[in-house]
């Protein structure tokens, strides 16, 4: 048995048929966690869940994009957070953490797109991340006032946009605001594509890595996941997302593909797929609770 530790069957991707997908992973042996990202998606999640006896789970937040307007999202509102409203989603039994939640400086509109003055869009953008910081922070202590782990949505700005966010570093910044504000039961950074000494940070803190199909894409992460081992993994797809090779790289993912990325792995470190599935489902039970 594997666990998608990550997936999105709450979307609109899958608005005609999410029950048959859920039903095709269950069959093929693979449990799924929803996961929401802003307030309607989380509350989908938690009616899947609560749809399914066994093996379907939800998480409940606000992804950091649904903070600030970006015309890639122009047709998601702006959601204003409201803590009780969280809360009450929470305290389900079926939501097994908080998330996806966290700091995202890659989704910032380019400066070429953008009529007003460098120094001004600037600003505008640290108003978004202080936003972002203040929000993270709240989801935090909601996690702890549930006693459930978190789910972090971290993504680094690119090169070329480094100079709007003033040189921040997402990855950095999460870590400032958890050694501020610990989380009582830790949790997973999702989708992590980070180098090894950003990654035993998180892992020194209590944290596991969420790996999905990114690390099919080439041998970039090869090294990353020697050096971390089996230990500090959990298994995710980010469906309908980053679906793995060697399927079609922007098709519809869906849960039972996070087997790909267990044979990546089982590849990469020249074991046995069994042993994969074993360990990383063994640290997504013990993490969740599940």
């Amino acid at each position: 048995m594997l666990i998608d530790t990550h997936c999105h069957l709450n979307f609109k991707d899958f608005k005609e048929d999410a029950d048959k997908v859920i039903k095709r992973s269950l069959e093929g042996g693979v449990q799924l966690i929803n996961i929401g990202s802003q307030y309607s998606t989380s509350q989908r999640a938690v009616d899947y869940a609560n749809k399914y006896k066994n093996g379907v789970w939800a998480t409940i937040g606000i992804h950091p994009v649904h903070l600030f307007y970006n015309a890639e999202f122009k047709k998601a509102k702006i959601e204003k957070f409201d803590y009780n409203r969280y809360l009450k989603l929470a305290k389900n039994d079926k939501v097994v953490a908080i998330g996806e939640v966290g700091l995202d400086y890659h989704h910032f509109e380019s400066f070429d797109n953008v009529d007003v003055r460098l120094e001004i869009y600037k600003a505008q953008i640290q108003k978004i991340i202080k936003k972002q910081k203040e929000v993270f922070g709240e989801f935090i202590k909601l996690a702890n006032e549930v006693d459930k782990p978190i789910a972090i949505h971290c993504w680094n700005a690119d090169k070329k946009d480094k100079e709007l966010v003033e040189g921040a570093v997402a990855y950095e910044d999460i870590l400032k605001i958890l050694d501020k504000n610990p989380v009582n039961k830790k949790g997973v950074v999702h989708s992590f594509i980070g180098n090894y000494k950003t990654a035993q940070k998180f892992i020194d803190k209590g944290f596991l890595l969420g790996v999905n199909g990114i690390v099919t894409y080439s041998e970039s992460y090869d090294r990353l996941i020697k050096e971390v081992g089996l230990e500090s993994i959990i298994l995710e797809t980010d469906a309908p997302f980053l679906t793995p090779v060697p399927l079609e790289k922007y098709s519809r993912n869906e849960p039972l593909n996070v087997k790909l990325v267990a044979q990546k792995i089982s590849d990469v470190l020249g074991i046995n797929i069994s042993e994969v599935e074993k360990i990383t489902t063994k640290n997504a039970q013990k993490l969740f609770g599940i």
